[in-house]
């Protein structure tokens, strides 16, 4: 059975949630990724996600600017997390059912990871070929 730890994303970018849209959008550019993990904004909070879907409703669907707005403004939050230890066909399952593309990969309270749908497509490849 392969679990979310084997295919996962170690490497995540997160962000504060007080950052501007703009050093985001910079963020994003520089690493080369499509979505940034939010940092808690204190110890009882929770990972927030933003990606490109969040960014393109804010900036260019309603027309925010991205001087004024912050991450927290227009990240999904909570984000929906799951350990790293369940099995990949029931984080695919939950994926689809909540039309997500991403999930946080957590140990404990712990950021340890994301899971990506392309990430599960590119295993999914590597084991067939």
């Amino acid at each position: 059975m392969l679990t979310v730890r084997e295919v996962m994303v170690p490497e995540v970018i997160t962000i504060s949630p007080y950052a501007t849209l703009r050093e985001a959008l910079a963020m994003m550019r520089s690493r080369r990724v499509k979505s940034l993990v939010v940092d808690p904004q204190h110890s009882h909070d929770a990972y927030g996600l933003l990606s490109y879907n969040e960014l393109l409703r804010a900036i260019v669907a309603e027309e925010g600017d991205v001087d004024l707005l912050n991450v927290y403004d227009v990240a999904v939050k909570p984000a929906v997390s799951v350990g790293e230890g369940l099995s990949v066909n029931q984080a695919a399952v939950l994926m689809g059912r909540l039309n997500l593309n991403r999930l946080v990969v957590v140990r404990g309270d712990e950021l340890i990871g994301l899971l990506t749908v392309n990430g599960i497509l590119a295993r999914l490849i590597d084991d067939v070929t």
